[in-house]
């Protein structure tokens, strides 16, 4: 193989940190912004995106931060990965990154599912959850208690009789769910949880556990770790995602697409100006590139993609 020169060796090293920063589910639109300047600034940078994108069916099952080391073709196994944790920090050396302690426990989570993959778990208690896209959950059952912790994502949960009795919820960082014999839907947002009843009830519950609020099938609400949100009622297209599906319903096409990238890696971008844009239809989340040239043909709308991972809609 042929070495690498200093300037590859830089730019492969910034490729990875992209792809570290863009596979962390917490990029913003200004650092998906930064990387597409950095992309576009160098052909160095270029190559070394197209080697992130060759081997990135690698690394599907690991991590974003963790991404790097395969970058530089060592044959590694996922737990040989995890166990290093390392990356190229300048040319010539290596430097460890320090996980935050959130970002480390969503590493280790019982469960997890990659983005753009659903998956359902039977629980012991014979339970069901079905885990939407970039999802993770703990799972902590003993003789006192069945609960799941929702560290990141969306799950459905359908409940089982307990014979022991022992109550069934859903903690968040924002509080807690008690399942009333139940099927209900979990989503953590950046910066409140939502919870959507369809079957009988649940109870909500603040971090403080004096602050309650009951919900019966039908209805839906958003909290945060200091309040409660308004009851509202769920809509026509709530859950369509267990089908595969993303349904809107005069839904503006910001919002939508917003839906959609959570299927899909790297930035699916709205230009502002056709944002507030009313879209109907079902649009499928197993294949967002079909989704997207439905968008295209139906609404004449305008797909570029500049990579695989940058996508912008326009007219």
């Amino acid at each position: 193989m042929t070495p690498l020169s200093s300037r590859q060796t830089q730019a492969l090293n910034s490729a990875a940190r992209w792809y570290a920063r863009l596979e962390s589910g917490q990029a913003t639109e200004q650092d998906r912004q930064a990387w597409a300047r950095w992309h576009a600034e160098d052909s160095a940078h270029q190559q070394a995106w197209q080697r992130v994108e060759a081997v990135r069916e690698q690394l599907a099952g690991v991590p974003g931060n963790l991404a790097a080391p395969a970058l530089h073709g060592v044959a590694r196994s996922r737990r040989q990965v995890l166990r290093g944790m390392l990356v190229v920090a300048s040319a010539g050396s290596l430097g460890w990154i320090g996980l935050r302690s959130e970002t480390r426990t969503q590493l280790f989570a019982d469960e997890r599912t990659a983005v753009g993959e659903r998956r359902t778990l039977t629980l012991a208690d014979g339970s069901t959850v079905m885990l939407n896209t970039d999802t993770r959950i703990n799972v902590h059952f003993d003789t006192t208690q069945r609960t799941l912790e929702l560290l990141s994502g969306e799950i459905l949960v359908s409940t089982a009789a307990d014979p022991g009795h022992r109550p069934f919820s859903v903690k968040t960082r924002d509080g807690r769910v008690l399942a009333l014999g139940t099927r209900f839907i979990v989503r953590c947002d950046p910066d409140l949880t939502q919870v959507a009843v369809l079957e009988k009830a649940v109870q909500v519950s603040l971090p403080d556990g004096t602050t309650h609020q009951r919900l019966e099938a039908g209805q839906r609400m958003d909290y945060s770790a200091f309040s409660l949100g308004k009851i509202g009622a769920n809509d026509v297209c709530v859950g369509a995602w267990q089908q595969g599906s993303v349904i809107a319903i005069d839904r503006p096409l910001g919002d939508l697409l917003a839906e959609l990238s959570r299927y899909r890696s790297g930035v699916l971008r709205c230009d502002p100006r056709i944002a507030q844009l009313k879209i109907s239809g079902a649009f499928p989340v197993d294949d967002t590139d079909r989704a997207l040239a439905a968008l295209e043909s139906g609404f004449a709308l305008k797909v570029t993609r500049y990579t695989r991972y940058w996508v912008n809609v326009s007219v």
